[in-house]
């Protein structure tokens, strides 16, 4: 009976995606946000996961971080970002204490928690679960996929920068995916250039080019790049809704054009 009452949790979820990155700081959290904003800017109903236990920045950026989570018979109830209830969010930034909190826990209780987020949330009816996970292939991984792996979840967008270093971290995160039957949905490179704010010439802060010839590379998708954007990350810092405020900036232009390519893909899938 409890093992019913679990699966139900997600059966109800039509696309679940998977963020990963091989390594922290290359905007992973960033890009499952703001995924997660457009697909619901385009009318669907969305979940945001945040499974970072270490490093649980989702509840900030969507500012979240003085919510309560509460529980209803069937587990966790997601907290909602508006009162049309169209895109929910969880994190274990909402079960600490403090914000300051360090997650101090070994490998089984990590495995643990990571177990009961997939299977005891009450998402309800979905149309996208993003899901963002911590940098790395780590046995975090392993537990995700395997427990996700009874509701054939879509696939993985591996986020990159363009240095060298970055890309070469994603080939080890595409070796993780084709050794755990996962499914690539695509490359996304961030970081890809500065935009300057008052000529609009574009700057190669770092390199240019990585993640579409990796993609090329490995024979997957390259969904995009986006670029440093200052109003981004304030956006972000402040909890406020960056494709909303600047919808004509280049990143939010191509935050929807991936998502556009996500769904033409479910859709080519489906049918």
């Amino acid at each position: 009976m409890e093992v019913n009452s679990k699966e139900s949790s997600l059966t109800s979820v039509k696309h679940v995606i998977l963020v990963l990155s091989g390594k922290g700081g290359v905007g992973k959290s960033t890009v499952a946000s703001q995924l997660a904003c457009s697909l619901y800017r385009k009318g669907m109903k969305v979940g945001l996961l945040d499974v970072d236990l270490c490093g649980p920045s989702i509840p900030r950026m969507m500012k979240l971080e003085d919510a309560n989570v509460h529980q209803c018979s069937d587990g966790w109830v997601p907290v909602y970002t508006g009162s049309d209830q169209r895109l929910g969010v969880m994190s274990i930034g909402f079960l600490l204490a403090n914000r300051d909190d360090a997650v101090v826990w070994r490998g089984p209780k990590k495995n643990s928690m990571i177990k009961q987020f997939i299977t005891d949330v009450c998402w309800g009816s979905l149309d996208y679960l993003i899901i963002d996970t911590p940098p790395g292939t780590s046995d975090e991984h392993i537990t995700v996929v395997e427990s996700l792996r009874s509701f054939n979840p879509d696939g993985a967008i591996l986020v990159t920068t363009p240095q060298a270093v970055s890309v070469n971290d994603v080939r080890r995160e595409l070796s993780f995916c084709r050794k755990t039957d996962l499914p690539v949905l695509g490359i996304v490179e961030n970081m890809s250039g500065f935009i300057c704010p008052h000529c609009s010439e574009c700057s190669n802060v770092f390199s240019t080019g990585g993640g579409a010839a990796l993609a090329k590379q490995c024979d997957v998708p390259f969904l995009g790049c986006i670029p440093l954007d200052p109003n981004l990350a304030r956006c972000l810092e402040d909890g406020e809704d960056f494709l909303q405020s600047f919808l004509d900036s280049e990143a939010s232009k191509s935050f929807n054009n991936i998502v556009t390519e996500l769904v033409h893909l479910d859709n080519k899938t489906e049918t």
